[in-house]
C-alpha cells in the first residue's frame, strides 16, 4: 500500500467517526461491550437510525457486533481509538486557551 492509499484508508476511518452520535457510541463502548438494546436507550433516535450509525462504525472496523439471542452485542475493536479522541480534546483545550489569552490582550 502506498502513502496515498494508506491516507485514504485512514481518512475513511476518521470520516466514519465524524458524527456526534457515532462518537458517543464509541465512548459508550469504551466503558465496555453493550447490547444494541443498551445503546439504543442513550439516544432519542429510532432503532433504524442507531443501526445505521453502528453499521458505519462496523464497516470502518471500529466496532464489531455478535448476535446474542434477539439482540446484538457490540464492542470496540481497539481501545486505542480513545487516544485519538483524547488528542482531539487536547486540540480543543489548546484552542480555548489561545482564545482566552487573546481576549485578555484586548
Amino acid at each position: 500500500m502506498n502513502k496515498f492509499e494508506a491516507a485514504e484508508v485512514r481518512s475513511k476511518i476518521i470520516k466514519a467517526m465524524a458524527h456526534p452520535t457515532r462518537l458517543m457510541i464509541i465512548e459508550a463502548l469504551n466503558e465496555g461491550d453493550k447490547l444494541f438494546s443498551q445503546l439504543f436507550v442513550f439516544f432519542e433516535y429510532d432503532k433504524s437510525t442507531i443501526s445505521k450509525h453502528l453499521l458505519v462504525l462496523k464497516n470502518a472496523g471500529i466496532i464489531s457486533g455478535k448476535k446474542k439471542g434477539l439482540d446484538v452485542l457490540y464492542r470496540l475493536e481497539t481501545k486505542c481509538i480513545m487516544k485519538f479522541l483524547n488528542c482531539i480534546n487536547d486540540v480543543i483545550n489548546v484552542s480555548i486557551k489561545k482564545q482566552k489569552s487573546c481576549l485578555k490582550c484586548k
